[in-house]
């Protein structure tokens, strides 16, 4: 029941492994910020819980990589600037809760801050809950999908603005 820090080296780097990611179009890449499967398997109350991480979590993943790319244009030369991570937003989702069967921290509607074209734009990251006294992303763009695609959580101009959502 350890809150996670967003300013931590553990934190950066895998805030560090998402952009590149996201930049380089290799959806791969974000596998280090992204929940682990081990704990998604502790986690969930769900009928193999494995193949759901693997098929849903995993290919949601790839297709908002891939949107967020797009959204950057090719050879965009977008720079990362900042991951703003709304503590304030931040709560306990308890055993029990949206098919879990442990409890963890869950943030919505962090922001990842970037420039291109010398413009300073954003796009947000839906959710991210902890494991073990760690940040990971669950859901990039969206967590409730009313497409098939990918999403881009809330793109926009400067640095953006994260709400309170309930996630689940």
């Amino acid at each position: 029941m350890v809150l996670p820090s967003a300013h931590s080296r553990i934190f950066r780097a895998e805030m560090r492994a998402l952009w590149a990611a996201v930049r380089d179009d290799r959806p791969a890449l974000a596998l280090p910020a992204f929940f682990p499967a081990d704990a998604y398997a502790q986690v969930k109350a769900i009928p193999d819980p494995r193949e759901d991480w693997e098929t849903r979590l995993v290919g949601e993943l790839d297709l908002d990589v891939r949107a967020a790319h797009a959204l950057l244009g090719p050879r965009s030369g977008a720079r990362a600037l900042t991951v703003s991570v709304p503590s304030a937003f931040a709560h306990w989702v308890p055993p029990g809760v949206c098919a879990n069967r442990v409890g963890y921290y869950e943030v919505p509607n962090a922001r990842v801050v970037y420039r291109v074209g010398g413009a300073v734009r954003s796009f947000g990251i839906a959710s991210l809950i902890s494991w073990r006294g760690l940040w990971f992303v669950v859901h990039l763009g969206a967590v409730v999908r009313q497409t098939s695609g990918g999403v881009v959580d809330a793109p926009g101009e400067g640095a953006g603005i994260s709400a309170p959502s309930s996630t689940c």
